[in-house]
């Protein structure tokens, strides 16, 4: 199942409806469980699920694939997108808020947070973590572009990264800088691009031209269907589940995390560069001791 036909939550609910009926006794089970709860797929990892339904984890698998994905990180790709259908807006996403006791409201915060760190924990995730993470380590020069909800993140990418790693660049601060850093790019670079529902022209003029100058890029983004993730080296997909105004973060920002200790861990000079960074502010009065 491509993104071009992901199925909408209703489309879903019809084929675990059906798969009640027809699959396997274990399969069936978990179908009719999924039914009435579909956002602990979008949650969690294969064993996260299998382990809150009470299954193995072969039988996660396995409903997967019935219901058309080839494994299971695509079938919650395509539930966190169906479900996202439904709340896109953020106008829309506050106006449930008001329907929440206040109990209610941060006991699905709370859930949210820990089902989807949880989720990004799940071995395809960090695989791709670590893919992503050799990439920049060969990279001339690193761009990191987020902007509105995302600049934040943008902005720390960039900034931790640079305390070990020379390549990468400060974070853009103005809108012709996209057009001024990115059009100096080649090959031996990589461009990150962050951006989530409602994606930004900004970053998506980026990306686009990152690949017009033939550099690399890794999107950080919602799933597969998002306008930078189309031609990018590497996609990392951080769950953002929950009932807050917009899109949570804090997935994004554990990824960002991840990212960066990886790079350090894998790299011979990082610890130097760090202490002598660390060291330089000291000198210069930036911290107070």
């Amino acid at each position: 199942m491509t993104a071009a036909t992901e199925p909408s939550i209703d489309a879903l609910r019809h084929k675990l409806s059906g798969l009640k009926k027809t699959a396997a006794p274990e399969v069936a089970r978990l179908a009719d469980w999924v039914l009435a709860r579909p956002h602990e797929v979008a949650f969690h990892s294969v064993r996260g699920l299998a382990e809150k339904a009470g299954v193995n984890a072969n039988t996660v698998v396995r409903l997967s694939q019935a219901l058309g994905f080839d494994g299971f990180e695509a079938c919650r790709l395509s539930f966190q997108d169906a479900l996202r259908q439904r709340s896109d807006l953020y106008s829309s996403r506050a106006a449930e808020l008001q329907s929440k006791a206040s109990g209610d409201l941060y006991s699905a915060l709370r859930d949210a947070a820990h089902a989807n760190i949880d989720a990004l924990f799940d071995d395809d995730s960090l695989r791709k973590i670590g893919m992503a993470a050799d990439l920049l380590l060969k990279a001339r020069r690193i761009h990191c572009v987020g902007v509105r909800s995302c600049y934040s993140l943008a902005r720390y990418l960039a900034y931790t990264g640079a305390m070990a790693f020379p390549a990468f660049a400060q974070r853009m601060s103005e809108p012709g800088d996209i057009y001024d850093l990115i059009s100096e790019t080649g090959p031996d670079d990589v461009v990150i691009a962050i951006t989530f529902p409602l994606y930004s022209v900004e970053t998506v003029l980026a990306a686009s031209l990152a690949k017009g100058q033939r550099a690399k890029t890794i999107a950080i983004t919602d799933g597969f269907s998002s306008p930078v993730a189309e031609g990018a080296e590497i996609v990392l997909v951080p769950p953002m589940m929950g009932p807050q105004t917009l899109p949570s973060l804090v997935a994004a920002f554990a990824t960002a995390e991840i990212l960066i200790a990886t790079m350090v861990s894998r790299s011979d000079q990082a610890p130097a560069r760090i202490a002598s960074y660390e060291q330089r502010l000291h000198n210069s009065g930036a911290y107070v001791r």
